[in-house]
């Protein structure tokens, strides 16, 4: 139950509503086991007796009974739905706001089907937290426990057959069954995330996979993760169904014994006969309130599973968050000392690198595929946090500090981008949302995309856009945010030279007092760079102008001269 403690504390803030649909379920419950009790004795006084008034009386009660039974459920169904629906929302915006500073780096965990299956489904499955897990054991026992106490005025004896006919059919079979449940649920839940794992690869491979004629393998096996889910499903469906019988055919018997009780007594002199029937319909009523504890093993362990796979998601660390503002003022960065390994990787992906960005200057970070180049850029974007070492910005630790606000400062341009699906307009909005027409259609001149116009439909991740076409727009979205960090990690690598080094030369100009930290593979071009990093293998093994490293004929120099004799 541990791990529904968050839910169930989100549940109880409409605490409200929650008494509320307890209390009307409480009366539709008892009011039912009093029109069953009273038509019983309505029968048996009838046999016994020949007094209109008496009659007259039970057949109106009957009638109070019927009437209060419809309305408290109504009641029972309006208030315990509507503090469902409050406790999801409440839920979805917990949830989204624990996973939000996590997501940069999620992704690295978790892929993108199983995610979607998490965050849709498994949230969608504690909308039955309330309805089938919290609220029936407690409704149920209040009901119960009063027709105890009630039965107990006419026979003790009864009275102790109902209480152990509702232990078993409300605590015992459920619990057994919830241990055998737990067994199963997470590996049909497994098979869930299973199978929209294989759908969105499917789908997001689709061309790749017809061009290589490996579709049909791919739908082979899209198929067989279904018809294992399927078949999951379907166990499942069986568990369910065994719990609902036995736990009728055990409601049953109690009833019987019930009878055979009561009968016994009255045979012995030790209960009136004309309360038999009474007590028997009372027994009947109760225990056919108790349909909902079949299924509570299902959604118990369906809510307790969907609660585990949900904080296994936001229980990845991310990095450090603070609450202080950025100072207002040129901002230096600093890198001391920073090493990073990837989750569930033994080698570090950066190695003990110091980096100094003072204001106003132009840093290229540059190096071989692999060398830790874009790593380093999200360490410098506080994406993830560093293992060891420490990065500040304005003179304070990025620990202190507002994430947000400190992403808010910067202009970044990665390796991908995302573009949703839109129009030109709606993706550069964006970075600002106050930005107008003619500002927009001026960002997209600086980056050539001129002839693109606002009104363009952008299909979802930028389907209709080629990689150039998608870097430039995202130059221009960074161009349109206008602050003075600049974080381009291979921004112009999909376009062409030419174009590359106007945009370098445009960025420059407009932002000739701004800070850019520029990672890339071209070496041309960087006799502008105030300083040049040069990393192999997670570490930082020269740093220096274009000018200073050219003259000390070490890598950077051998990784020029190479260049220049591929393509000269």
């Amino acid at each position: 139950m541990n791990e529904l403690k968050h839910v169930l504390k989100l549940t109880l803030i409409e605490k409200k509503d929650v008494s509320i649909a307890i209390f009307f379920g409480f009366l539709a419950g008892i009011a039912s086991v009093a029109l069953m009790g009273s038509s019983g004795y309505l029968i048996s006084k009838a046999a016994l007796t020949s007094q209109m008034t008496t009659l007259v009386v039970m057949a109106a009660c009957l009638k109070l009974f019927g009437f209060a039974s419809a309305l408290s459920r109504y009641g029972e169904r309006l208030y315990s739905h509507r503090a469902t629906f409050t406790m999801l929302s409440h839920l979805r915006v917990s949830f989204f706001e624990r996973l939000t500073p996590l997501a940069p780096g999620i992704f690295g965990k978790y892929r993108s089907g199983d995610l979607l299956s998490r965050i849709v489904g498994d949230v969608e499955s504690l909308q039955n937290f309330l309805l089938r897990v919290f609220y029936p054991p407690v409704v149920l026992s209040i009901v119960f426990l009063s027709t105890i106490f009630f039965s107990s005025f006419f026979s003790i004896g009864i009275a102790l057959v109902m209480l152990i006919g509702m232990l078993l059919t409300v605590v015992i079979v459920p619990a057994l069954f919830s241990i055998r449940k737990r067994k199963t649920v997470g590996q049909v839940r497994a098979m869930r995330g299973s199978l929209a794992v294989e759908a969105t690869e499917f789908l997001y491979g689709f061309r790749d996979l017809k061009i290589h004629q490996q579709l049909g393998k791919k739908e082979q096996l899209l198929k067989k993760e279904a018809d294992q889910y399927n078949e999951g499903q379907r166990k499942e469906g069986l568990e369910e169904n065994l719990a609902q019988s036995i736990n009728s055919l055990v409601a049953l018997l109690v009833s019987f014994f019930v009878l055979g009780v009561g009968a016994y007594f009255v045979a012995a002199g030790e209960l009136e006969g004309l309360y038999l029937a009474m007590l028997v319909m009372i027994s009947i009523a109760a225990f056919e309130n108790v349909a909902p504890m079949a299924a509570f093993p299902a959604y118990f362990e369906e809510s307790r599973k969907a609660a585990v796979r949900l904080e296994e998601i936001v229980a990845v660390p991310g990095a450090a968050q603070g609450i202080e503002k950025l100072p207002d003022r040129p901002l230096e960065i600093n890198l001391k000392e920073a090493s990073f390994s990837y989750p569930g990787e033994t080698a570090l992906a950066v190695d003990g690198v110091s980096l100094q960005l003072k204001p106003g200057t132009k840093t290229a970070v540059v190096g071989p595929s692999g060398s830790g180049k874009s790593t380093l850029m999200q360490l410098l974007l506080n994406v993830f946090p560093v293992d060891q070492g420490q990065l500040s910005i304005g003179g304070k630790p990025v620990e202190t500090l507002d994430q947000e606000a400190i992403w808010q400062e910067m202009n970044i341009v990665l390796q991908e981008n995302h573009f949703f699906f839109g129009t030109i307009r709606s993706n550069l909005s964006i970075a600002n949302p106050a930005a107008s027409d003619e500002e927009m259609e001026r960002t997209l001149a600086q980056v050539q995309l001129e002839l693109f116009p606002l009104e363009m439909k952008v299909e979802e991740k930028g389907q209709n856009l080629s990689g150039g076409q998608k870097q430039r727009l995202a130059i221009a979205r960074a161009l349109l945010k206008g602050k003075s960090l600049w974080f381009l990690d291979e921004p112009v690598s999909s376009v062409d030279s030419v174009t590359g080094r106007a945009i370098y030369e445009e960025l420059f100009r407009q932002g000739h007092n701004d800070t850019f930290v520029v990672i890339s593979h071209d070496l041309v071009g960087l006799e502008k760079m105030d300083q040049i990093a040069v990393m192999e293998n997670g570490r930082i093994v020269e740093i220096g102008s274009y000018n200073e490293l050219m003259k000390k004929h070490s890598y950077f120099y051998q990784l020029k001269q190479i260049e220049n004799s591929v393509f000269a």
